[in-house]
């Protein structure tokens, strides 16, 4: 006869196995991640052309008849602000895709972090690509020769685009590729790593073993002797 605590075992052993064969394949739903996170990757560089500080400079003629071109005053920082804001938009991106895709449960698994990562790649590379066109688009170019100073009006204000990146060097770039990247599949990870099913409730569901209760002096039989 099954003790109440077998019985509770079962059940909940039924209730997690209950998982809904999947409306699609594996394949397009790797496909459709990664899609769907390149097509948030657009709204995010859209934003961030909007919000990202622009950095105010000048181009002044110098005695020697030389242009140059300066900063005023702490406006260098904000090509480290606004690099560092298109990071942190692509991160949130890349947390919440981790926790609706972790939602999606049918299609848990190695896969799906695979599509999390290339896809917020991508969103990343996205991001840079259609922020760094809008930027410029918005603010132009910084032409030095072409700059209206003349030795009665020394000084030209200028208005320089954003960037994207924190410099030009390959690690850097990658850098803010990678980042939100590597941050989804660390969420990614430690929802996988919380459940306590080794299939991680994806179909096909696995069934474990129940492992019974302990075995105790009073529920032990008695010896022969």
């Amino acid at each position: 006869m099954r003790t109440s605590d077998e019985r509770l075992r079962e059940e909940m052993m039924t209730t997690m196995n209950e998982v809904a064969p999947p409306r699609i394949s594996r394949r397009r739903a790797v496909t459709t991640t990664v899609a769907g996170l390149t097509l948030a990757g657009v709204v995010v560089g859209a934003l961030w052309a909007w919000l990202a500080p622009a950095v105010h400079g000048v181009v002044a003629l110098t005695k020697s008849g030389e242009r140059v071109k300066a900063f005023l005053g702490n406006e260098a920082d904000h090509f480290f602000i606004a690099a560092f804001l298109i990071v942190g938009m692509l991160g949130a991106v890349a947390v919440v895709a981790a926790v609706l895709l972790w939602q999606w449960r049918a299609h848990r698994g190695p896969a799906m972090v695979a599509a999390l990562a290339i896809g917020v790649a991508a969103a990343a590379g996205a991001a840079a690509g259609v922020g760094a066109v809008l930027a410029r688009w918005r603010y132009g170019a910084i032409d030095i020769a072409g700059a209206p100073v003349t030795p009665e009006h020394r000084v030209h204000y200028v208005i320089e685009a954003p960037a994207v990146f924190f410099g030009h060097g390959p690690l850097q770039i990658a850098a803010t590729v990678l980042l939100p990247a590597a941050a989804g599949a660390l969420v990614y990870a430690l929802m996988a790593v919380s459940t306590a099913r080794d299939d991680l409730g994806a179909w096909p569901p696995v069934d474990e073993a129940v492992i019974g209760p302990p075995v105790t002096t009073e529920s032990a039989l008695p010896s022969a002797q």
